[in-house]
């Protein structure tokens, strides 16, 4: 049988993105430790509504640690205390009878709050279009197996495609820097054949759109990769660094003006 809880929660609550916000204290009664901590979440909301009172606005879709929208910090850490994991696969286990949670957004200018714990990320989505795609010719398409490329390059490839785009590097980092994100979706057409038309345009293109974008320059503190949920590494912010000032010095002619 599972145990079960009582929790203090001290929620960010916000109307709109002009409102001033404050936390609010809601208690969360007979909380299942096999609970995930959106069903918690869910729980917590079924009472407030019976109650006659607003729940609790947040971010989540997919449930399974795919699509990136559950963006909470949870006693002052992206997506709670462990590692490798979005908020929707945290359980109620991890924490303990009596305890006090502290649930709050995404902070960062570029990502204004909606409501409560919800935020407008539409700016990695503008972040992408500027520079995050591939163009080839129109027709039947090759075979997988007629572009010869190394395992270790694949493997890095795929590993930086792994970006879900969830936002907890920007949350994690003093600056609200979103290197690691940027730097994940250039790694990942640098890295391959088919990504080399674009090459030196996306760099300059999409790591121009992160600075309009209004994102902090990055710390160098490695906050992002720790508290990456799909494990993006440092390294790839070394390459998007390499592209970035390749494109603006050496390859200008081959990078189109925005």
């Amino acid at each position: 049988m599972s145990a079960h809880m009582n929790l203090t929660l001290k929620v960010w609550r916000q109307k709109n993105s002009n409102d001033k916000g404050q936390f609010v204290t809601i208690q969360a009664k007979d909380i299942a430790d096999d609970m995930s901590f959106l069903e918690m979440l869910d729980v917590v909301n079924e009472d407030l509504t019976r109650k006659g009172e607003d729940p609790i606005y947040f971010d989540h879709d997919c449930r399974e640690g795919i699509c990136g929208m559950c963006s909470l910090v949870i006693n002052g850490r992206p997506h709670g205390p462990k590692y490798g994991i979005t908020t929707c696969q945290l359980h109620m286990r991890s924490f303990h009878d009596g305890q006090t949670i502290v649930i709050e957004p995404w902070r960062a200018a570029a990502f204004p709050v909606l409501k409560d714990l919800a935020v407008d990320r539409t700016s990695f989505d503008r972040i992408q279009q500027a520079g995050g795609y591939i163009n080839i010719n129109t027709g039947g398409p090759q075979d997988a197996n007629d572009i010869l490329i190394p395992k270790r390059v694949a493997d890095e490839a795929f590993e930086s495609a792994t970006c879900i785009g969830c936002g907890a590097c920007v949350a994690a980092c003093k600056n609200a820097s979103a290197m690691l994100f940027v730097s994940a979706k250039i790694s990942q057409f640098a890295l391959l054949p088919q990504g080399q038309t674009e090459r030196y345009e996306r760099a300059q293109a999409m790591v121009d759109q992160m600075d309009a974008e209004g994102f902090g320059n990055c710390t160098n503190t490695g906050a992002c990769e720790a508290e990456c949920p799909k494990g993006i590494k440092l390294t790839n912010i070394a390459r998007m660094n390499r592209e970035y000032f390749t494109a603006k010095f050496f390859r200008q002619e081959d990078v189109h003006q925005h």
